[in-house]
């Protein structure tokens, strides 16, 4: 006869909340991914792709409060807390940065943020991928 402790129960859920957090990191870095490649498609190929850059941007922006709020509920190390917590931010500036007029261009600025972002997220999926598969790392 097994017995199992709430204590087991606890940590399995914990791991399967941390496995669907990393999946969902890994998601919201492919929307990225995809918005960048819709920009050059849009740039070199056909105009029309910029439907694709807005609509993901108004998809996905949002997802990243969610993910704001579920790094700090399954408290994560602080490391993963702030790379999670400055995508907000960089998503808010990159809205300012397109539509505030100001004298000065800060639309300049919009692309390198977007790189930013896109290097964020992919070391959020490294730094996320390290704590919930430790041993898929060593070696």
């Amino acid at each position: 006869m097994t017995v199992n402790s709430g204590i087991d129960n606890t940590q399995i859920s914990g791991r399967w909340i941390q496995i669907s957090f990393f999946i969902a990191v890994v998601f919201f870095n492919l929307c990225l991914a995809i918005q960048v490649f819709s920009v050059g498609l849009a740039y070199f190929y056909n105009s029309d792709w910029w439907n694709l850059h807005i609509w993901l941007v108004r998809g996905y922006s949002g997802f990243s409060l969610i993910l704001l709020i579920w790094v700090y509920l399954m408290r994560f190390p602080p490391k993963v807390q702030r790379l999670t917590a400055s995508i907000p931010v960089l998503l808010g500036l990159q809205f300012l940065t397109i539509h505030l007029k100001t004298p000065f261009p800060l639309a300049v600025f919009h692309p390198l943020i977007g790189f930013s972002l896109l290097s964020i997220s992919t070391t959020l999926v490294h730094r996320t991928s390290q704590i919930v598969f430790p041993n898929h790392n060593q070696g």
